[in-house]
């Protein structure tokens, strides 16, 4: 991929780790979050977000300057439009994850950012169309290979969101990993080695 392709088109940080409440705060409102994902494609003033979301621009000003203050998006460059100074806007990561929490109510705003539950609602069209590509896998494994797996969908979804933009659709990547009550088999006779 080529200088002039790269996505988003300004340098950001890999990941940024949150933990205080004013970021996770900010985190749980779905347009914050939907302006969050547009700034992951290109940099993007006021203007052109309040467009593609639909929204008065006063309203989604509001939304990216709060981001701006609890450290999640940044101006990342101007230009001068007639006689007024045009911001775009950036994230300040392409990831964005969610350190170890304390307090309970810390715990409560995170467990409102359920992505699987958002990618559920999203996808039922999809579904209704026969036009949803998914899996679910259960596998019985020690906590180090579910992190090494997780690195690695990690990594997935940073290619996923680094793909150039073109065509008319936009399609979500969603991906979960959780410990469940699902039954295992009990160790067989045949089950040892040799």
């Amino acid at each position: 991929m080529s200088v002039n392709e790269q996505i988003p088109d300004y340098e950001l940080d890999e990941m940024v780790v949150v933990t205080a409440p004013e970021q996770l705060r900010a985190l749980a409102d779905p347009l914050r979050g939907t302006l969050l994902e547009l700034l992951l494609e290109r940099a993007a003033t006021i203007t052109e977000m309040a467009r593609a979301v639909d929204r008065p621009k006063s309203t989604v000003d509001y939304h990216v300057n709060l981001l701006v203050e609890v450290g999640l998006a940044r101006v990342v460059r101007t230009r001068r439009v007639r006689a007024i100074e045009e911001r775009y806007f950036g994230r300040v990561a392409r990831t964005i994850y969610v350190g170890a929490l304390h307090r309970a109510e810390d715990k409560q705003v995170v467990a409102s950012l359920n992505g699987l539950a958002q990618a559920a609602a999203e996808a039922a069209p999809a579904n209704a169309a026969d036009d949803l590509r998914c899996t679910l896998v259960h596998a019985r494994i020690p906590i180090e290979e579910v992190r090494s797996f997780w690195a690695e969908v990690q990594e997935v979804a940073r290619r996923f969101a680094q793909i150039p933009r073109s065509g008319d659709q936009v399609y979500g990547f969603v991906a979960g990993l959780y410990p469940t009550d699902a039954p295992t088999l009990p160790e067989g006779a045949g089950d040892s080695p040799g």
